[in-house]
């Protein structure tokens, strides 16, 4: 063992040896793997294996593909066995909104370019498993991809192939402390002292207290989880060929061939964590009492689904812990204000999933950020509100019953709620307001009379009349939105206007005006859709997504310097929107300041009624509007007095809901959605707001270069679809005469134009207006065509005129 080495790695399960290979596969060879015990002593040993290549979010399905098509590659470099049984496998629908689930699924991954996929029918379904017990079953979606490997073989191999390429691996060596210095980490073990650059926390079971090592706190917890492996079945015996994986979605099982048995898995709905606080360091290759009463119903499921188990023996039970996260995906990536400190923790689905979780963190680590959009298991989409265990213990337990159970997109979950509400959040509800969540806050998304429910569907719901009326009240007249749910920093300092000229691609606003401000990465791609204030009083004030907060308080701390000062007061500074042609009317009767002067994009303090409120002059619908700033001491005061104000001129509460529809009929992008961190300014029209002649600021060379190359492959295009009772929603294939040509981004109804939006990424030679398409809605094929941006208001003009 050396006493340096640039990267330490800690855990030697499937995860941290993937990591350790990637990092030595880029070039950094001087990286060292740290285990307590053996490799795979953790919950490499005792997991299942399986391997598919399906996931609900298109990016982590990427990943996994990824992984499987790296496992062959791994086994023939390292000439270690991994004990690939590529079977394929079928996920199985019991119900009609199961099947049509499934029927929408299979189009989506059509989207990312999973081919090997298709729909199969229950007679279809028993014949690739001749075992199976196809009653109650309406369809499947089978896929080439799915098997199970030898997980101890695998992460052997992980590791053999990094220590061809000088990466070194130590075993029987327990990390005991670490210590930031100046020059990266000393990482104190049983076996001396190790000096690093970077550490990675890949240690599984142990992930909280390594976290905690470093004063980390992270949002994960071990669960218990079953699965049996049966002694010899005659019936499966006397198959010529090995069964599929099978996925019985209602039944809450997966299962597969073990030998001349099965392997039966279970994610019960009586979860049960395990060791919250981390696993004692001597637990190692060692399993729970297995605790059949527990799942009793799940194991009746799987015997009617497979009959021959009902008279099988079980020669194993297998009942050991995984690490989970709030919302199942891992956690990966840098921690703000702790430097060189990387995760890699909470991968439940490590054989699936580390390969790619391995590749993303070794190019962020090497090369700054990552070929994929890795944003769903990045482990900022957290803030210090997941720390709380009674949070961790609710989320991660919703999500392990959860795990087979289908969760409607307009379906609101429960667990950790209600967390953070804004101050008028009761009286919001008393008016009404149905409340969505966005990063621990409340946030609402319509308002509804009493006794009303939304019934959860993939199609339009019984709230669509209720938006609907939302939309036409702020087209019409004037909209009140809560914008507590945006994040706000302040940026101060005497070199605060030359770091935001650095880190800004747009030409930073005069005081008194705002500006939209891209923000990219070195390689010209996007960091942020932002909207910049110059108060001119020498502080200015960054606006965006408020479940990015810590991502970009990450992003912008990585480029700090001297004389700035930077604040998240999100959750100090609050307020409420105006929307609608009636906007300013309801102002004036609360101010006799000049804000009918106020210019497009403007913005200042003014006293509204008793609350010296800050106002910019902007707005996501599209119409006149004004944004509202108050301190949260406020909000209840701001909230009556503009009710008030409004009474008489057709004001009403609204929701994100109706947000959506109204800015896809002005074709105005979001992130997550139209703008990520894969895409480009070109790609996107955030292109038209950079400054061109500005001598610098982060990523302008990439951004020069792809305005005067040949430009984007695929741009942002706005489609009209001739849907009936379902609107696309997101990753829906887009078709040009039988070719797939890209994908929607984000959809809805546009209540107030009448008709069924979509904005996609397509190929740019089908992006001119008129092209005819078609999208798969709900699985269903539609015909669409590309119109021109902003179906509403194309020139602008509500919004620009008072």
């Amino acid at each position: 063992m050396k006493s340096h080495y640039r990267v330490v790695v800690i855990g030697g399960g499937v995860v941290g040896a993937s990591v350790l290979y990637h990092l030595a596969k880029l070039g950094w060879s001087d990286v060292c793997l740290i285990e307590r015990d053996v490799l795979t002593a953790g919950s490499s040993w005792h997991a299942a294996g399986g391997i598919h290549a399906l996931n609900a979010d298109p990016n982590i399905a990427a990943l996994q593909g990824y992984t499987i098509d790296l496992l062959s590659e791994i086994e023939a470099e390292s000439g270690q066995s991994i004990g690939l049984h590529m079977t394929g496998g079928m996920h199985l629908a019991g119900t009609p909104d199961r099947w049509e689930w499934l029927q929408s699924s299979y189009r989506r991954f059509q989207s990312i370019g999973i081919e090997d996929v298709h729909l199969i029918t229950p007679e279809e379904a028993g014949r690739l498993s001749p075992v199976l017990n196809t009653e109650g079953i309406l369809g499947g979606m089978w896929a080439d991809r799915e098997g199970y490997v030898d997980t101890t073989g695998t992460v052997h191999a992980y590791a053999i192939a990094a220590k061809k390429r000088g990466a070194t691996v130590i075993e029987h060596n327990r990390v005991l402390e670490l210590h930031q210095v100046p020059e990266g980490w000393q990482v104190v073990t049983e076996k001396g002292t190790i000096s690093c650059e970077h550490v990675v926390n890949a240690a599984g079971l142990w992930a909280k207290q390594v976290g905690r090592m470093a004063g980390i706190e992270l949002p994960l917890s071990p669960l218990a989880h079953h699965y049996l492996v049966t002694e010899t079945i005659p019936e499966i015996a006397a198959l010529e060929s090995e069964l599929p994986m099978v996925v019985d979605l209602e039944g809450f099982t997966y299962s597969r061939q073990d030998q001349k048995g099965m392997l039966v898995g279970i994610y019960e709905i009586d979860h049960m964590h395990w060791m919250m606080d981390g696993a004692p360091w001597s637990y190692g290759i060692e399993l729970l009492q297995e605790d059949p009463d527990r799942i009793e119903n799940e194991l009746m499921a799987a015997f009617h689904r497979f009959p021959v188990l009902q008279t099988a023996g079980v020669k194993t039970w297998v009942h050991g812990a995984f690490t989970f996260s709030p919302d199942g995906n891992p956690l990966v990536g840098p921690v703000r204000g702790v430097p060189g400190y990387w995760c890699a923790c909470a991968v439940m689905a490590g054989f699936l999933q580390g390969g790619g979780v391995g590749k993303s963190l070794a190019e962020w680590m090497i090369h700054g950020e990552t070929e994929a959009d890795v944003f769903g298991m990045d482990v900022a989409r957290y803030g210090d509100y997941a720390q709380n265990k009674e949070y961790i213990r609710q989320t991660t337990g919703q999500f392990y019953s959860r795990r087979f159970v289908m969760t409607y997109p307009n379906e609101q979950l429960p667990a950790g709620r209600p967390l953070k509400m804004a101050p008028a959040h009761d009286a919001m509800s008393a008016a009404g307001a149905r409340w969505g969540e966005s990063w621990g806050l409340e946030v609402p998304i319509y308002f509804a009379p009493e006794g009303f429910e939304e019934t959860p569907t993939l199609k339009r719901s019984n709230a669509f009349d209720l938006v609907a009326e939302e939309v036409k009240a702020t087209r019409s007249a004037v909209g009140l939105l809560d914008i507590a749910g945006f994040s706000r920093f302040k940026v101060s300092g005497p070199n605060a206007e030359a770091l935001l000229d650095r880190m800004m691609a747009c030409a930073l606003p005069r005081p008194g005006r705002a500006k939209l401000a891209p923000m990219l990465s070195e390689s010209g791609r996007l960091k942020g859709d932002l909207t910049l204030f110059n108060w001119g009083d020498g502080s200015w004030w960054i606006m965006g997504s408020y479940y990015l907060r810590e991502w970009h308080m990450r992003w912008i701390n990585d480029h700090m310097e001297p004389g700035v000062h930077l604040t998240d007061i999100s959750d100090a500074m609050v307020g409420f929107s105006l929307s609608g042609p009636n906007s300013l009317k309801v102002l004036e009767k609360l101010t006799d300041g000049p804000i009918a002067d106020l210019p497009f994009m403007g913005c200042g303090r003014f006293d509204i009624g008793l609350i010296r409120a800050r106002i910019g002059r902007l707005s996501v619908t599209g119409e006149l509007g004004y944004e509202i700033n108050c301190s949260a001491a406020e909000h209840i005061a701001l909230r009556r007095a503009l009710l008030d104000a409004g009474a008489d001129l057709g004001m009403r509460e609204i929701g994100f809901e109706a947000l959506g529809s109204l800015r896809l009929e002005k074709s105005f992008g979001i992130w997550s959605r139209e703008f990520t961190q894969i895409y480009t300014p070109g790609q996107t029209g955030m292109d038209r707001w950079i400054a061109w002649d500005k001598d610098a600021f982060i990523g302008r060379e990439a951004a020069l270069a792809e305005r005067d190359g040949n430009g984007p492959a695929q741009v942002i295009a706005t489609l009209e679809i001739d849907a009936t009772d379902a609107d696309a929603s997101g990753y829906e294939p887009v078709w040009h005469d039988g070719r797939r040509v890209g994908f929607v981004t984000s959809g809805g109804f546009g209540h107030w134009t009448g008709k069924s939006l979509a904005l996609a990424m397509i190929d740019r030679d089908c992006a001119a207006e008129g092209t005819a398409l078609s999208v798969h809605v709900v699985g269903a094929e539609r015909a669409a065509r590309v119109i021109a941006p902003s179906p509403h208001d194309p020139e602008g003009v509500a919004m620009r005129t008072t």
